[in-house]
């Protein structure tokens, strides 16, 4: 297990827990009692820290080396029915974008997510989750299928941001985000967006736009990310906790102003710590959800999701 700066009190009582055990299994030595106090002051350690958690210490734990990634959830939740769909037909297969067709419980789903990479070769082979035009335009191509057959589409948003490469703005960049952001608005077919990850700029919205958006409890969502918005306003990446803390982009922060629809809990100390329970509460929210939006027109589906969007902010005219 990796763990952050903020969670070393843990590692510290988890390593004595470890010893307590071992020196008990080695030895004539009865050592339950103490091993019980141990796992007592871990289990209270554990809450204090994880209950107060700031800002910038829930965007460290969505950027854990650890935490389920988009394939990951794909693969539990589809398994060997998953059959993911390669390029734009216009440049080509963008490896940092994932889109395929899969079923849970015979119902088939589109499945569309930006995918980092569990290692140094995999986050290189992936672009370390940031995608180019194509990616976009390959995910807005899949939809366009989806839609064509009446299939539901399932969103994972986890990602830096949009590769701002040149060749990315000479192929298009902000023209593909912004596309698939308008063609997202009107698509016939129920959309769920789970943020899982990070969420940020128009990186995540390119893939964003949806009937009902979640937003996993240690997630963030931001038109930047805190380390670029202090490089911005104090021309230091020193401020990255103060940027974390401004720019209101915690799950509760997005609840709170109405830019997602419910926050997903996760298992105490984040997503990482208990992946079985993550994969069955997303199943279980896919198909309680999906139930209820099929019972709609593909019109009204349309309406109510323009009506979301056009109400969000604060605006005069």
């Amino acid at each position: 297990m990796e763990y952050l700066d903020f969670e070393q009190p843990i590692k510290e009582l988890e390593e004595q827990m470890v010893k307590c055990q071992s020196i008990g299994a080695e030895s004539e030595v009865d050592m339950t009692d103490a091993c019980k106090k141990i796992e007592k002051k871990l289990n209270q350690v554990k809450k204090d820290i994880y209950s107060n958690l700031t800002a910038w210490q829930r965007v460290q734990i969505s950027r854990h080396i650890e935490r389920p990634y988009t394939l990951d959830y794909i693969k539990a939740l589809a398994g060997d029915t998953f059959l993911e769909l390669h390029g734009d037909r216009t440049v080509k297969d963008d490896k940092a974008m994932i889109g395929g067709f899969g079923k849970i419980d015979n119902q088939t789903f589109l499945f569309v997510g930006q995918q980092k990479g569990s290692n140094t070769k995999m986050r290189q082979y992936r672009n370390f989750g940031m995608a180019n035009p194509e990616g976009y335009r390959k995910a807005l191509r899949l939809m366009k299928q989806a839609e064509k057959f009446n299939i539901p589409i399932i969103c994972f948003v986890d990602t830096p941001g949009a590769f701002p490469g040149v060749e990315a703005e000479e192929r298009g960049q902000g023209e593909a985000i912004a596309r698939n952001i308008l063609e997202m608005s009107r698509l016939k077919v129920p959309v769920l967006v789970f943020i899982i990850g990070e969420g940020a700029s128009g990186g995540a919205l390119g893939i964003g736009v949806g009937d009902r958006v979640y937003m996993l409890e240690n997630t963030w969502y931001s038109v930047i990310s805190p380390e670029s918005c202090s490089s911005i306003l104090w021309r230091s990446w020193e401020y990255k906790k103060e940027a974390a803390e401004a720019l209101k982009l915690t799950a509760p922060d997005m609840k709170k102003l109405k830019l997602v629809d419910e926050i997903v809990k996760e298992p105490l100390g984040g997503a990482h710590h208990d992946r079985e329970f993550m994969y069955t509460t997303i199943r279980k929210i896919i198909l309680s959800t999906y139930k209820e939006l099929k019972k709609l027109s593909p019109e009204k589906l349309v309406e109510k999701r323009m009506d979301k969007y056009l109400s969000m902010g604060v605006y005069k005219e």
